[in-house]
């Protein structure tokens, strides 16, 4: 059904345009550290990317709700390639440190988000109906999956076979090509005007003046915040403890396995029936985060028992990000949804970065496995947070129409 809805051309666009967005931090961590000969000077110029996303993604998404998907996705996704180009170009030629983080910074503040807008678009042209809303969600969050698996696989490979500038470079065409066909694609149009079933400009629908910030997608917030604190805690912690275990190079299967149980699970979401609300759902996924995390700490003794607990997990990881996505349409203005989703991905990519800054002096001081501590505490955190927040009438489906001065401006002959 969902695929029938958005065409599979318009899936593989998404697809291929969120790889840059998985394949950037880790490229150019291998990049400048390669170039610099100081893993310090990569994580300063990787950090300064992450920072970059973490403030341009609520603007590119608020730009794409005030003047649509199609003009704001085509020009992120053409100034994301070329700072690619000119942050593998500073490198290269061995600029001055300041010249490496300015281009990191703007690949990071102009990534196209195919990611947050893809899922606004397959909510707007879901109409509302929650059974679609769930299917597209759940195919949007193994579209997800993959890419956050394959994208650092993939440069990872580049950087071993040919080098790291050739994982950054195809990192650059897949976001100048892809990320442009995805922000070109009919569906780009349709969904601003799904909901009404007329054809409204999308500068018309963007004037809502209704508040982003409420209450429950505050908690939404600090839920997927808490989600990211356990994503680099987990990176932190596999890769300490393969390393510890002697085998570092199951690091990179470890992920992958991850992300593989994970996409499963989303599949798996998208089968639960409608009456299972959403609040309920989020309440049992974080229980079954709590449980995964807890027995994930007690299994740094060996591959194989670390292996089975990551799996574990990743069970759980798919099902809390399409749930709270799907919380999301219901929570914020129709208008600001791409802002929304922006947003949430942004306090989930700076919680990822504390969580990997914690977890990293943890298993400096304290013992390889000493990160897996962290992410149960953010689980529990987690845990306490939607047992006492997330229920069906805090998070209520919003029933709002579209203010006076719209109105008046559409009905006026002048407009």
């Amino acid at each position: 059904m969902a695929t029938q809805l958005t065409g599979s051309r318009v899936l593989l666009w998404s697809l291929l345009g969120r790889l840059p967005n998985a394949m950037s931090p880790i490229g150019t961590l291998l990049l400048v550290s390669r170039n610099t000969g100081s893993v310090w000077s990569g994580s300063l110029v990787a950090g300064a990317l992450a920072g970059g996303q973490a403030i341009g993604g609520p603007i590119v998404g608020r730009l794409a709700d005030r003047r649509g998907q199609r003009t704001v996705g085509l020009a992120a996704a053409l100034v994301n390639a070329a700072a690619l180009v000119a942050l593998v170009a500073a490198s290269e030629h061995g600029l001055a440190l300041g010249w490496q983080i300015a281009p990191a910074a703007l690949t990071g503040l102009s990534v196209p988000l195919v990611g947050p807008l893809s899922r606004s678009r397959w909510v707007r042209l879901s109409a509302g109906e929650p059974e679609l809303t769930s299917a597209m969600l759940a195919l949007d969050g193994i579209v997800d999956e993959v890419s956050f698996t394959a994208g650092p696989a993939l440069v990872g490979m580049l950087a071993t076979a040919v080098s790291p500038s050739a994982g950054m470079l195809t990192a650059a065409v897949l976001s100048g090509v892809c990320a442009t066909l995805f922000a070109l694609h009919p569906t780009a149009e349709t969904a601003a005007t799904a909901a009404t079933g007329v054809p409204t400009p999308v500068h018309a629908q963007s004037q809502s003046a209704e508040r982003l910030f409420n209450t429950p997608y505050l908690l939404l917030m600090a839920g997927m915040a808490l989600l990211g604190a356990c994503f680099g805690s987990v990176q932190v912690g596999i890769t300490a403890t393969t390393e510890a275990l002697g085998r570092p190079g199951s690091a990179g299967l470890l992920y992958g396995f991850l992300g593989c149980t994970s996409s499963i699970a989303g599949i798996a979401t998208a089968s639960l029936p409608a009456r299972w609300g959403l609040p309920p759902r989020l309440r049992a996924g974080t229980a079954l985060l709590f449980t995964a995390s807890c027995v994930l700490f007690f299994a740094d003794g060996s591959l194989v028992a670390l292996t089975a607990a990551v799996g574990f997990l990743g069970v759980a990881v798919a099902p809390q990000m399409i749930t709270m996505f799907g919380l999301v349409e219901r929570t914020v203005p129709a208008a600001r949804l791409g802002e929304a989703m922006a947003a949430l991905v942004s306090a989930l990519i700076l919680a990822q970065s504390a969580g990997t800054f914690v977890s990293g002096w943890a298993a400096d001081h304290f013992s390889p496995g000493a990160p897996f501590a962290v992410t149960a505490a953010a689980a529990a955190a987690a845990l306490v947070l939607t047992a006492c927040t997330a229920t069906e009438h805090r998070f209520r489906r919003r029933h709002s129409t579209p203010p006076a001065p719209v109105a008046a401006k559409a009905a006026s002959p002048a407009a």
